[in-house]
C-alpha cells in the first residue's frame, strides 16, 4: 500500500511497475474514495447553470482528485483549435491544420496549445478528434483533420506529441461519431472488417503514440451505446490494442447506465457527479455490479495517471505564455499554410495570384471578410481576444483597399467595375455548422440525481474562486448563450447572398478572387466556371487576416492539399441524414465513394496548386525489412519561386478500396533538386478477417502509385513483392 501518489512515483522510479504501484494506491483508499474517482468532481445543477454562462472557458473541470492522497486527478478543458480556457490563442481549426500535411507543423502547434493549457490550470485535454469526415454536412467537421483514416491518424499523433509535453491529451470520439444532430439517438451499425479498416486506425494510432486518455462518444455503434459497449472499450481498445490509459466519457449524457459503462470499462464519467453517483450504489447493493469491477477501473485510471506524472509534475508555465506573441506567430505561419489553392487562372499575360501590391487598386467584398470568423462556437471555441479578420490583413498589404459588404449589389458591382482586382470573401460561421447544443429526449433528465452534494458544491465554489480571470470577446456580442446551437449544415452550396455576391463582381471584374471560410466542403458548381481564382482558406484563427495575405501577396507560396474531397454536385457525395436513428457505415466516403459510383471530383482529396511547378522522377521501390518498404527518388522544383510539394503514396488492396499509405512534405527552393524517401509500414496493407477477428497481412505483388493527389493522372506505378 502506499499512502500518497508520491510515495506511488517513487517507488515506480525505482523500478516497480505501474500497475503494482497504482494497486497499492488503491488499496489505501477507502470505499467511499474509490467510488469517488469513477465521475467529475464537480456537482451536477451547480455545474450545468455554471456552464450556461460560459463555464467553460473560465476553470478546468476535475475528476478522481482525492485530497488526502495527494493524487491528482485530472482537471479537463479543451483544446481542439486552442485552450477553451482564459483568453487564449486561437489557432486554425483541425481541418485547416490537415491541410497543411504538416507534422512537424502540427506537433508545434499541439505544443503551443499545452503550453497554454498547463499555465491556465489544466492537466488533461481532448483536444483530439480524429472521427473521419464521412460528409461535409457534419457540423464538427472542422474539428478533424480529414476524410482519410491514414492521414487523420497522423496528424493525430502528431499534435499529441505537443501537446503531451505539457498536459494528458485524450483522443475522441470512439467512436464512428460522424453525425452531429443525430449523436444522442442514433445507432451506427458497422461490421468488423469497416470498423477496423475504416473508422478505428487512426484511433489506434493515437493509442500507439501513447495518448493518456480516450473518450467516448454518444452515440450507439452496433445497438450498445459507445460510452458503455464492451467490445468497444475491453475488446478492441483494451484487449486487442492494449491500452494502458483511462477511458473518459463524452460530456453529461456519455452514458446511460451506470453499470453496463463499469463493465464495458469505462472510468470516468465526465464532467459531474451524474449518472453513477445517482446509480451506482443501487447497482453495488443489488449485485448488478460488484465492487472488484469499479476497483478494477479505479486501478486502470490511477496506472494512467501514474504513466503521466512526469507531465502532471512539471511546473506551470507563466501565464505570459497565454496568447503570447510567438504562439500567435505561429498561429499565422499555420493559417498561410493551410490555405488551398484550388483554381489560379490567368487573365491576360499571367495568373491572378499572387497580388503585387505596388500601386494596385483593390475592392474587398463580402460581410465575413470583416468579421472574426474563428467556426464552431460549442466545446471548441477559444475565447480570444486579439483576432483579425481577412479585411484588416490584405490592409496591413494594401492600406488603400476599399471594401463593401455585399448587401448592396449595385454598390458591389460599382465598387467591382473600378478596381483592378476583387477579392470576395464568403461561407459559414458557427450559426451554420459546429457542435450541435440542441434539444435532446427528455427522459435523459431522470437519469440524473436529484440534487447535489452540500459538501461538494462548497468544495467546487472554493476551486472556482480560485481560478483565472477570462473575458467575453467582443466579437462574441450577436452570441445568445455560452454555446452557439450548431449542428449539422442543411445544405453544402454558399448562401444565396454569397453566390448572388460572387457573380454580380465577377460579372463586371474578370481579376476575381474568392476565398471560401467553412469546415467541410463547399459545392461550387454554381458559380465557379466564370470565378479564375479559389482559395479555401478554412477558418483560419487569431491570423486568419496575416495568413490570407501572406499567401494572396506571395509571401507565403501555398503549398496545402484538401484534407477532403470537394465534389461538383451534392448528389455526388453519399446519403446523409442529420436526424437519423439507424444508419450503415459501409465505408464508402469521400474518395472511395467516387471511385464506387465512377463519379470524378471538382476537387481530388490531397489537390492543392502552388505558385511554382514541380517534376519528380527516379522513383523507386525497395523493401526494407518484412515490415516496412521504401519509395525513393528525387523532386525538383521547376518554376521561379520557392514552395513545397506533398508526396502521397497509394496502394491498390486486393478486394478493397486503395489505401494511402504514406506522404511527405518537402520543401524545395526554386531550381533545386532533392532527393526524397518514404517508409511505409507493411502493416498499411493488411485486411481484417473479420472470422478469425485477426489481421491478414500482405502476401503477393502490390502495386503502389506515387501522386500529387488521389485522381493524378500522372501517377508513377511501382510494383513489389511482399
Amino acid at each position: 500500500m502506499f499512502e500518497s501518489f508520491d510515495r506511488a512515483v517513487d517507488a515506480i522510479n525505482s523500478g516497480e511497475c505501474v500497475s503494482s504501484a497504482a494497486e497499492g494506491l488503491v488499496d489505501s483508499m477507502t470505499e467511499d474514495e474509490i467510488l469517488w474517482i469513477l465521475d467529475g468532481d464537480a456537482p451536477t445543477w451547480e455545474g450545468l447553470g455554471y456552464l450556461a454562462q460560459g463555464g467553460y472557458h473560465k476553470a478546468p473541470f476535475g475528476a478522481a482528485v482525492i485530497d488526502r492522497l495527494n493524487l491528482p486527478g485530472v482537471l479537463f478543458a479543451d483544446g481542439p483549435r486552442g485552450c477553451v480556457i482564459g483568453n487564449s490563442t486561437c489557432f486554425p481549426v483541425a481541418v485547416a491544420r490537415g491541410a497543411t500535411w504538416n507534422e512537424e507543423l502540427e506537433e508545434r502547434v499541439g505544443e503551443a496549445i499545452g503550453k497554454e493549457l498547463k499555465a491556465a490550470g489544466a492537466t488533461l485535454t481532448g483536444a483530439i478528434c480524429v472521427n473521419l469526415i464521412r460528409h461535409p454536412k457534419w457540423g464538427r467537421a472542422q474539428e478533424s483533420y480529414g476524410e482519410d483514416p491514414f492521414h487523420v491518424g497522423e496528424m493525430g499523433a502528431a499534435v499529441c506529441r505537443g501537446l503531451q509535453k505539457y498536459v494528458m491529451a485524450s483522443v475522441k470520439h470512439l467512436a464512428c461519431n460522424s453525425m452531429e444532430n443525430a449523436r444522442f439517438s442514433v445507432d451506427i451499425t458497422a461490421d468488423e472488417t469497416i470498423l477496423h479498416e475504416v473508422y478505428l486506425p487512426q484511433f489506434k494510432r493515437v493509442v500507439e503514440e501513447g495518448v493518456a486518455s480516450v473518450m467516448s462518444a454518444y452515440n450507439s455503434l452496433n445497438g450498445e451505446w459507445c460510452g458503455q459497449n464492451s467490445a468497444l472499450l475491453s475488446g478492441v481498445l483494451r484487449d486487442e490494442w492494449g491500452f494502458k490509459g483511462f477511458v473518459i466519457s463524452d460530456w453529461i449524457f456519455g452514458i446511460r447506465d451506470s453499470a453496463k459503462s463499469i463493465e464495458a470499462g469505462l472510468n470516468i464519467e465526465m464532467p459531474y457527479r451524474m449518472i453513477r453517483m445517482a446509480h451506482l450504489t443501487d447497482a453495488l447493493a443489488t449485485n448488478e455490479i460488484n465492487f472488484e469491477t469499479v476497483k478494477k477501473l479505479a486501478v486502470q485510471t490511477v496506472a494512467g495517471i501514474l504513466l503521466h506524472a512526469e507531465i502532471l509534475t512539471k511546473p506551470k508555465p507563466p501565464i505570459s505564455v497565454i496568447g503570447c506573441d510567438e504562439h500567435r506567430q505561429l498561429a499565422r505561419q499555420v493559417a498561410s499554410n493551410s490555405a488551398v489553392l484550388l483554381k489560379n487562372e490567368s487573365v491576360g499575360l499571367n495568373p491572378v495570384l499572387p497580388l503585387t501590391p505596388g500601386n494596385l487598386s483593390l475592392g474587398v467584398f463580402g460581410h465575413l471578410a470583416a468579421k472574426v470568423n474563428l467556426g464552431d462556437g460549442g466545446s471548441s471555441d477559444v475565447w480570444d481576444l486579439d483576432c483579425t479578420t481577412i479585411l484588416e490583413g490584405i490592409r496591413q498589404k494594401v492600406p488603400s483597399v476599399k471594401f463593401n459588404d455585399g448587401t448592396d449589389l449595385l454598390a458591389a458591382e460599382e465598387l467591382a467595375s473600378s478596381v483592378d482586382t476583387a477579392i470576395v470573401v464568403v461561407g459559414y460561421t458557427y450559426q451554420d455548422e459546429g457542435e450541435y447544443i440542441g434539444s435532446i429526449d427528455p427522459a435523459l433528465s431522470e437519469l440524473l440525481p436529484g440534487k447535489d452534494e452540500a459538501d461538494v458544491v462548497e468544495n467546487w465554489k472554493k476551486f472556482i474562486e480560485r481560478q483565472i480571470e477570462t473575458e467575453v470577446p467582443g466579437h462574441l456580442s450577436d452570441r445568445l448563450g455560452g454555446f452557439a446551437a450548431g449542428g449539422d449544415r442543411d445544405s453544402l452550396l454558399l448562401h444565396n447572398a454569397d453566390v448572388d455576391l460572387i457573380k454580380s463582381v465577377v460579372k463586371v471584374n474578370q481579376r476575381t478572387i474568392v476565398v471560401i471560410q467553412s469546415g467541410g466542403a463547399v459545392i461550387m458548381s454554381p458559380w465557379i466556371d466564370g470565378v479564375p481564382s479559389v482559395l479555401q482558406a478554412f477558418y483560419g484563427g487569431c491570423r486568419a487576416g496575416e495568413g490570407l495575405a501572406d499567401v494572396i501577396f506571395g509571401d507565403v507560396n501555398p503549398s496545402a492539399k484538401l484534407p477532403y474531397t470537394i465534389c461538383t454536385e451534392a448528389d455526388d457525395y453519399p446519403v446523409f441524414d442529420k436526424n437519423a436513428k439507424e444508419f450503415i457505415y459501409d465505408g464508402s466516403h469521400g474518395w472511395w465513394h467516387l471511385i464506387k459510383t465512377d463519379t470524378s471530383p471538382a476537387f481530388s482529396f490531397g489537390f492543392g496548386l502552388s505558385y511554382t511547378s514541380f517534376e519528380v522522377s527516379g522513383a523507386e521501390i525497395e523493401k526494407l525489412s518484412d515490415y516496412s518498404i521504401a519509395i525513393t527518388g528525387n523532386i525538383k522544383n521547376t518554376g521561379s519561386a520557392d514552395g513545397a510539394e506533398v508526396l502521397q503514396v497509394y496502394v491498390e488492396i486486393p478486394d478493397r478500396f486503395p489505401r494511402l499509405v504514406g506522404f511527405k512534405r518537402v520543401e524545395i527552393e526554386s531550381g533545386e533538386k532533392k532527393d526524397f524517401k518514404i517508409e511505409i509500414s507493411t502493416e498499411r496493407l493488411a485486411t481484417r478477417n473479420k472470422d478469425t477477428h485477426s489481421w491478414n497481412h500482405p502476401q503477393g505483388t502490390y502495386e503502389f502509385s506515387l501522386k500529387r493527389y488521389a485522381t493524378d493522372p500522372d501517377a508513377q506505378v511501382l510494383r513489389i513483392e511482399l
